[in-house]
């Protein structure tokens, strides 16, 4: 039975780390290890410690590509979750679990642009962040998605055909105010115009 084959790139602290995951992952049917001619579909990253340079490599992943990243980990503290999880994580073992089997559901897992977490490690990055929604977000018109409410109410109302005299008229602002509104919109999630910023609002559902 054919089985479709991952391409996975690993990137592991030392040597020893890298020969042994990659014995142990070669002759798995469902992975293959990506060469310098194609793009991985998933980056499995195995690291002792999340010190600067794992958090390097972590942001500069994030930005050169779209795979699925895995990180195995000898520990992640609190603190470190948020920003692991921002640098565009998606599944997350400890050192100690991480059986060839395991690693191989959790490359699936991300491959399919699904999340994995350890059960204590969810419910503390949940935690953490109803923390910053409540404490950081909310008392300055925040939500996570880092649009305040006068922001998603003008993209609602470009979203529904109004001019930016309309807007203005309707929200009480200055026709000046509405378009640094939607400059700043465009500006921070780097979009070309408004019509840009309509439809990447909608498809991550903001408004």
């Amino acid at each position: 039975m054919l089985v479709d084959q991952i391409p996975v790139q690993l990137h592991a602290t030392d040597t020893i780390t890298h020969a042994g995951v990659t014995a142990a992952l070669r002759a798995r049917p469902e992975i293959r290890f990506a060469d310098g001619s194609d793009e991985p579909a998933v980056v499995l990253v195995i690291v002792e410690r999340l010190n600067e340079e794992a958090r390097q490599l972590l942001r500069s992943l994030h930005c050169a590509s779209c795979a699925g990243v895995v990180l195995v980990a000898g520990e992640v503290d609190d603190s470190e979750l948020l920003d692991v999880v921002g640098n565009g994580v998606s599944a997350i073992i400890r050192r100690a679990d991480a059986t060839p089997d395991t690693l191989v559901r959790l490359v699936k897992a991300a491959a399919a642009g699904e999340g994995a977490l350890p059960p204590d490690l969810l419910g503390r990055l949940l935690s953490r962040v109803s923390r910053l929604q409540r404490d950081v977000l909310q008392p300055n018109g925040w939500d996570l998605a880092g649009m305040s409410r006068r922001e998603t109410e003008v993209l609602r109302m470009v979203a529904d055909g109004f001019e930016t005299k309309e807007i203005a008229d309707k929200l009480s602002y200055s026709e000046r105010t509405v378009k640094s509104i939607l400059h700043d919109i465009t500006n921070r999630f780097q979009l070309r115009n408004r019509a840009h910023a309509v439809a990447f609002a909608l498809r991550e559902g903001l408004i």
